[in-house]
């Protein structure tokens, strides 16, 4: 990876996502099983991108789907390898310039895009995924808008205390188009000691009606949502759902 990209995702903060923070996975993969139907019926190719853990791949696999997962933290795919092993294929790809796969479908839940360090670079993603989606190809990924609910909450501090693991996540704001966590994580160690790790992330919000044209000008239609099927999304966490001309 890049020096200059911010490695997130390390080894704790991954496990405690895999434990604690499948709801969004849960949520949206009855609506993104509907759109992908007609995709599994002709046995086509699914790319995920962001599939973290493996959350929302386990789902695609249990479905039938032939899948390839990928993800830009080593350790998501150390544990995606275990949690989804039968997927057709795990491997590491780092948005925005890093190849995508050809497929039939593309799918990404947890504002993976969101991530990258600029609009520009979203950009470059998307238009990625518009090239390496097959005729008649379907597009399914949520994106941070500008009137995300968590921002728009933030400043603030929140923590979550298990057992075994503890999160402590400082948000903010510090311009319209940046939203920030800093986190500090603490993991029981196997003598009963602590440990403590801290990321830093920061989530790039974009007006997400200049999607649609960016993506037509690419063989892509595709409309904004706030659901992949009946659950609504978080307000200002927007689905991009589109396909590409047969």
């Amino acid at each position: 990876m890049p020096e200059d990209v911010p490695y997130y995702y390390r080894a704790d903060l991954a496990r405690i996502h895999h434990l604690g923070y499948g709801f969004h996975a849960d949520e949206c993969a009855p609506g993104i099983l509907s759109l992908l139907e007609p995709v599994r019926q002709r046995k086509g190719l699914v790319v995920e991108l962001g599939c973290g853990s493996g959350l929302l791949t386990r789902y695609l696999v249990d479905a039938g789907h032939r899948v390839v997962a990928t993800d830009a933290s080593p350790a998501m795919l150390d544990i995606a390898r275990v949690y989804v092993g039968d997927a057709l294929e795990i491997r590491r790809l780092a948005l925005p310039d890093e190849p995508i796969p050809e497929a039939d479908a593309v799918v990404s839940v947890g504002h993976v895009l969101s991530y990258l360090p600029d609009a520009d670079a979203i950009n470059r993603a998307l238009v990625a995924i518009a090239v390496a989606l097959r005729p008649g190809g379907l597009l399914a990924i949520d994106l941070c808008d500008r009137s995300y609910h968590e921002a728009a909450s933030a400043p603030d501090v929140r923590a979550r205390v298990t057992d075994d693991w503890a999160i402590i996540n400082e948000r903010s704001v510090p311009s319209p188009e940046r939203f920030v966590r800093q986190m500090a994580m603490f993991t029981r160690n196997e003598d009963g000691s602590w440990r403590r790790d801290d990321e830093r992330h920061e989530n790039v919000l974009i007006d997400t009606s200049t999607v649609p044209p960016l993506l037509a000008a690419h063989g892509v239609y595709a409309k904004v949502g706030n659901a992949f099927g009946e659950v609504p999304l978080m307000e200002g966490l927007h689905t991009i759902v589109g396909w590409r001309t047969a």
